[in-house]
């Protein structure tokens, strides 16, 4: 014969060893128990709760002790709210800090208002630590923040360079080819800088930043390995790497314009003296066309980069044009670098 299925009654039934095995779940799951005294302000709580406020057990606890703990700028707060939570139709919850041992703590007290399944004028609710969870809030709106503030430089940065090549450029296509370039630029810089959720900071390795910047033009090269990059282990901040990527892209166009780049043979050397400020920046060309000294105030290029070097790097450039090949030294502020 089967045996028939349990009733909805059996179902129901409690066993003397669930609450010990309920009790374990609910430590398990790191929710604190309290109860409340509408009438004389005392709280009860189990260890877990004790331990969550860093408060001795046995203690007589009211709302002042658990005042107390809390972050200054959360009491007014937290005291208007729960005392208003008798009025509050349903569940509710409020989310504040607490200090404890020196660190900061997110603590949610959660319960049911309007006093329901109030007995002998005593509430009940739970505890819960949520620093996790706002610590990872925390992080998102930090790195949305950061983005919204990337995402309004770059427009900022890509309107003056649209404006300024414009009245540079001869034709249309000439303007689109070298605004392409310019923002392409950007992008390559920007994609080593981008910051990362929970990240302490953002920035790049000024090897990484000169290799992935020259990338384009080792490439097009007859032969690979033309670029030799020797600089010291840095990181470079943000604001300033946009503006190295620049001055870098700059500097590269006109190489394969008329420089080393523009021969199949032609040799780059980047180099800077370890420990040096302000850092210095060698670029050296060999290999090339002989080089002349140009003549004339120089283009939007040119005046780019001086602006660049001087207003947003702190430092200058000086080229020296020998005939074998044209050797650029850029002095930039260490200080400026890591912005």
């Amino acid at each position: 014969m089967r045996t028939p299925p349990p009733s909805a009654t059996n179902l129901n039934v409690v066993k003397p060893w669930e609450p010990d095995r309920l009790r374990m779940a609910v430590a398990a799951a790191g929710v604190a128990l309290w109860s409340w005294n509408v009438d004389t302000d005392l709280f009860t709580m189990d260890e877990q709760a004790y331990g969550l406020w860093g408060v001795p057990v046995c203690t007589q606890v009211t709302f002042e002790h658990l005042s107390a703990c809390m972050h200054p700028a959360d009491r007014d707060r937290v005291d208007v709210a729960f005392s208003a939570t008798r009025g509050v139709i349903g569940d509710y919850e409020i989310d504040f800090r607490i200090l404890k041992d020196g660190e900061v703590r997110w603590i949610s007290a959660r319960g049911q208002g309007n006093d329901a399944d109030i007995v002998d004028r005593i509430m009940f609710g739970i505890f819960l630590d949520v620093t996790g969870r706002k610590q990872a809030e925390e992080a998102h709106e930090l790195l949305a923040g950061e983005m919204s503030h990337r995402v309004k430089n770059l427009l900022s940065i890509a309107s003056a360079l649209t404006s300024l090549t414009s009245k540079s450029a001869a034709t249309t296509v000439e303007m689109a080819n070298d605004l392409t370039q310019r923002l392409s630029a950007l992008g390559r810089a920007h994609d080593l800088v981008r910051p990362v959720a929970g990240g302490k900071e953002n920035g790049a390795l000024l090897a990484d930043l000169l290799s992935i910047l020259l990338a384009p033009y080792d490439d097009a090269a007859a032969f690979s390995g033309r670029m030799r990059i020797s600089v010291p282990r840095m990181t470079i901040g943000e604001t300033a790497a946009t503006t190295l990527a620049l001055v870098i892209h700059e500097l590269a166009t006109n190489s394969v314009k008329y420089g080393a780049l523009a021969a199949q043979e032609g040799l780059l050397d980047l180099s800077c003296p370890a420990d040096a400020d302000p850092l210095v920046l060698i670029w050296t060309e060999r290999g090339g066309p002989k080089v002349t000294a140009p003549t004339g105030p120089g283009g939007f290029g040119s005046k780019l980069i001086s602006r660049s070097m001087s207003s947003q790097l702190g430092g200058s450039i000086h080229t020296d044009w020998a005939q074998d090949g044209v050797v650029i030294t850029l002095k930039m502020d260490k200080a400026e670098l890591s912005k």
